[in-house]
């Protein structure tokens, strides 16, 4: 098979006739309270100064250009993914980000994103295509880059998937069994699902095992004849045009394509891969990741305590005294307190606050949009004051309240407010003021952040009381 082959602007050889599509609908609730329903954990900066996506949408840079980098997401973040490989590569297109119309787990996903590659972007149906998780951290990037090249020089009509080295009894993982060894990878002789300790122990000491990292690499000709074989009633929507096929999305079967496809499959192969991976599925997992960052703390004292894991995002000091085998996530609005090994148990956390419905479950205190965030400063049942971050050239959508006043005050940079007819420009320490019932937008016309403190009065705060009449973002 052949390659064309480009310099990227770093000086990467990178594959052109390769792409990827990166998949970000996951909910990460086995996070929380860092990761909710509503800013899952692919979005945060959880082991270095990068989200979880960012870092994966840079990695595959270093294998192939940007303009063949695809992801595929929700409504709900269709806009944080956007911003998000924005800030990092201003260039990026709209039309990378692949919206799934309701989620139905990984094969229809993944049959949505080879649907679009070919029939909206002309993609050969000899292409390989590598879909990846957004919410995987990997230590060696070039390793991984090494790896997904020889992937997609020697794939074929096989469908490839990256097995990686185990290095402990991991029981939060799911298993491939390695078959016979061919040259540069090995047949697949069967999938386990995730083990108990004894188990794993075995799969480890046996060397013929690999933990299984969820990747997947193939070209369109080969999915749409396992599809075929595999998923028959997938595949006879699946070869309807691309409009049918998203009209009825919604009525696809909820399956992974591990499932589906590759655990049936006979051409499934897998390639070693040691390039320091973990999915960060637990904050054990985190604590492991993290441990490669020497970086320590300031805002943890840490006074006769051993084996302690810290996150917190709000800057508030944490201090620790004469405790061990501690994990402590600090959120704004939740703190997180439990005994090292006992992420999994996470969970049950979480369907007790579901049963007992927590807003803290789905909800924080900081909300992204697509035109940048908020944080809720105060909540009184009279006002409610809140810090307001516009990315650049973002502007609100043109709106009034029913129930309640704001009041505007610049911090940094320049916004320009429409309240009513008038247009003002607002630097530092300016404000202006909007009473109910007035139209009204904000606008940030700048090259950098414009941050706002916003104070409103009135008898209601909701985010219902917003009735639109004109916005860039569609929400209308």
């Amino acid at each position: 098979m052949f390659f064309a082959v480009a310099i990227t602007t770093d000086g990467k050889y990178s594959i052109l006739s390769m792409n990827c599509v990166i998949l970000c609908g996951g909910s990460g609730t086995r996070l929380w309270p860092l990761s909710r329903k509503n800013y899952p954990k692919q979005f945060l900066n959880l082991y270095s100064d990068r989200s979880l996506l960012q870092e994966t949408f840079l990695r595959m840079r270093k294998v192939m250009p940007a303009e063949n980098i695809f992801f595929v997401t929700n409504k709900e973040n269709y806009f944080n993914v956007f911003n998000q490989v924005k800030e990092i590569f201003p260039s990026f297109k709209e039309e990378n980000v692949i919206l799934e119309p309701t989620a139905r787990n990984t094969l229809p996903a993944v049959a949505l994103a080879v649907k679009y590659l070919k029939e909206k972007r002309k993609k050969l149906s000899s292409e390989p295509i590598l879909f990846a998780p957004a919410d995987h951290c990997i230590q060696d990037a070039e390793g991984f880059a090494k790896v997904v090249k020889k992937m997609g020089k020697s794939v074929g009509d096989h469908i490839g998937t990256i097995g990686i080295v185990p290095t402990k009894p991991e029981t939060g993982y799911g298993y491939i069994q390695k078959g016979k060894k061919r040259a540069g990878f090995f047949d697949v002789a069967s999938f386990k699902e995730k083990p108990n300790k004894e188990t794993a122990e075995e799969y480890i000491a046996s060397g013929e095992y690999l933990w299984n990292s969820g990747m997947y690499l193939f070209n369109a000709k080969t999915f749409t004849a396992a599809l075929k074989k595999y998923a028959p009633e997938m595949a006879k929507s699946y070869e309807q045009k691309w409009e049918k096929f998203v009209e009825h999305f919604s009525e696809l079967p909820k399956v992974s394509i591990d499932n589906g496809i590759s655990e049936k499959s006979d051409k499934i192969i897998v390639y070693e891969g040691d390039f320091g991976w973990s999915d960060i599925g637990s904050f054990d997992s985190l604590a492991e990741a993290a441990s490669s960052n020497k970086k320590h703390s300031s805002r943890h004292v840490n006074i006769d305590s051993k084996n302690i894991f810290v996150r917190t995002t709000s800057n508030r000091l944490v201090a620790t005294l004469g405790v061990e085998d501690l994990v402590i996530i600090e959120n704004n609005d939740s703190i997180l307190i439990h005994k090292r090994g006992r992420s999994e148990d996470v969970k049950k956390l979480l369907a007790h606050l579901e049963e007992k419905k927590y807003p803290e479950v789905e909800q924080n205190i900081i909300v992204h949009r697509p035109w940048g965030r908020y944080e809720v400063l105060i909540d009184e049942p009279l006002y409610k004051v809140k810090k307001i971050i516009v990315y650049p050239g973002a502007k609100l959508s043109y709106q009034s309240h029913e129930y309640r006043s704001e009041h505007w005050v610049v911090v940094t940079g320049v916004a320009t407010a429409t309240v009513g007819n008038e247009e003002i420009p607002l630097h530092k320490n300016q404000s202006t003021f909007i009473p109910a019932q007035t139209k009204h937008r904000l606008a940030n016309f700048g090259k950098t952040n414009l941050e706002i403190v916003e104070v409103q009065t009135g008898s209601y705060f909701g985010e219902d009381d917003i009735k639109r009449y004109d916005d860039i973002y569609k929400r209308i």
